[in-house]
């Protein structure tokens, strides 16, 4: 059921079959919508220009004048409202078209209250989540050095809480996560945000370096200090000196080096390899880990006394499963970065594969729904985004809902059934989590589940 408020949504119903027409206002009625309804084109057009709604409902075929005419001066006039079109099957094929000039979707004659009530209010939600993106995007504005990081989260806000309380001070910093959560991003944030940003910002990945060469990138190494030394080489620590230097994979750095960095660390000094010189160096220090140093302890693989001298202020990142009210506003972030990038200025995404993406668990984070978004930006045709441009783990190849053995009917209702079925299972069998996951209502979700005698 639509939310009811002290301040209703305005839907404009415009519809030449007066029982249809009728039927509507009093279904929409009834659930908390305030309906304004004219029975033909000029009508419909003499409403719109008052502006005084929140959506319009209109047939595409009416007197005087088309649904294409209309959606067209709702559009160009009003952006910021909505439209859905009535259509006969007949005409799908234009109704999709006209998604591709900006209706938000198209409803088939003939249509259940329950399809008509599903789109209208996916439409609100869709609606409140782009004001909220817009929200974010100001406000990320006026966060200079949070770029890239998104997130509306509780748990997403703690971590940009912590950044600013840590950004400023040369404390060290350890930041866990999962691979692919955005690691690099919160030490280019605390850089960026630091008294050092116009400093080098030297980043060492410990895990792509070959345990013999760790010594001489870490300190450098003199002239003939092993065999292909042919010169003196500075160090990372020197490169950055005055700056900051983010270790990333702490765990991976080998044990035989730790007690070395330890006393860099405590002494503020390094030697290079194959000389005596003690050299200063002013350095804040970020480390990251996808593993946990805390176990690589216990299993002897990580120094005690080193993990006490990081861990210093923890920055944990949530896993995006746990995290996942802030899926759309990434989808949005990734999908307008890879439109520039491409070239596809109009690119959108169906609402089929919108809620793939919604749905799917996400086990590579951020940096696989990115990819995802990439990949599916290069595919597209016809400026759409379908659920064939994703990958397979995420558009559900074993869902054998598509097949010629099966009408257009009943494939859908096979998807809407599967579809359903993940969403109970990856909100753990709450249906009122999987009803915004799906993007319904809970009233919507119990018929469902006892039409498709779900368990």
């Amino acid at each position: 059921m639509a939310e009811k408020s002290a301040i209703k949504r305005h839907i404009l119903i415009i519809e030449d079959e007066p029982s249809l027409r009728l039927g509507m206002k009093h279904f929409l009625s009834t659930q908390g919508y305030r309906v304004s309804l004219c029975a033909d084109g000029a009508e419909g057009m003499e409403a719109i220009k008052k502006g005084d709604f929140d959506l319009v409902i209109t047939d595409i075929r009416l007197p005087h004048c088309s649904g294409f005419e209309i959606l067209d001066i709702v559009k160009n006039q009003y952006p910021d409202k909505g439209i859905i079109l009535i259509t006969a099957y007949a005409d799908v094929k234009d109704a999709v078209q006209a998604i591709k000039k900006g209706a938000f979707d198209y409803i088939a004659k003939p249509f259940s209250n329950e399809e008509l009530l599903i789109t209208i209010e996916r439409f609100f939600k869709f609606q409140s989540l782009e004001n909220e993106v817009t929200l974010l995007r100001e406000t990320l504005k006026n966060k200079e050095g949070f770029a890239d990081i998104i997130g509306v989260s509780p748990e997403m806000k703690l971590v940009f809480d912590r950044i600013t309380s840590v950004a400023k001070t040369d404390v060290p910093v350890l930041i866990e996560g999962e691979s692919g959560t955005g690691k690099e991003l919160v030490a280019n944030a605390i850089h960026n945000l630091s008294s050092r940003k116009d400093k080098p910002f030297v980043k060492i990945n410990c895990a792509a370096i070959p345990e013999h060469l760790f010594e001489s990138e870490l300190f450098g190494h003199e002239r003939g200090a092993f065999t292909g030394a042919t010169e003196t080489r500075k160090g990372k620590f020197e490169y950055a000196n005055g700056g900051t230097i983010f270790f990333d994979e702490i765990g991976d750095i080998p044990l035989v080096l730790q007690p070395k960095l330890l006393r860099v660390i405590e002494d503020h000094a390094i030697t290079r390899l194959g000389g005596n010189a003690t050299i200063a160096v002013d350095v804040r220090i970020i480390y990251a880990t996808s593993k946990n140093l805390k176990e690589l302890v216990k299993e002897g693989r990580f120094r005690e006394e080193l993990f006490y001298r990081i861990n210093v202020v923890p920055i944990q990142l949530p896993p995006l499963r746990k995290r996942v009210e802030d899926i759309p506003y990434l989808i949005d972030h990734f999908l307008k970065y890879y439109m520039k990038k491409y070239d596809k200025p109009e690119l959108r995404i169906s609402q089929e594969a919108y809620q793939a993406l919604l749905s799917y668990h996400w086990p590579g984070n951020v940096r696989e729904l990115k990819h995802a978004i990439e990949r599916a930006a290069v595919l597209s045709k016809d400026g759409v985004i379908t659920l064939s441009d994703l990958p397979e783990e995420i558009s559900g190849p074993g869902i054998p809902c598509i097949s010629e053995g099966y009408t257009l009917e009943e494939s859908l209702r096979c998807f809407e059934r599967e579809m359903i079925r993940r969403a109970l299972k990856d909100a753990g069998g709450k249906k009122t989590e999987a009803a915004r996951r799906l993007g319904i209502s809970r009233k919507v979700l119990w018929k469902k589940i006892k039409d498709y005698e779900i368990e």
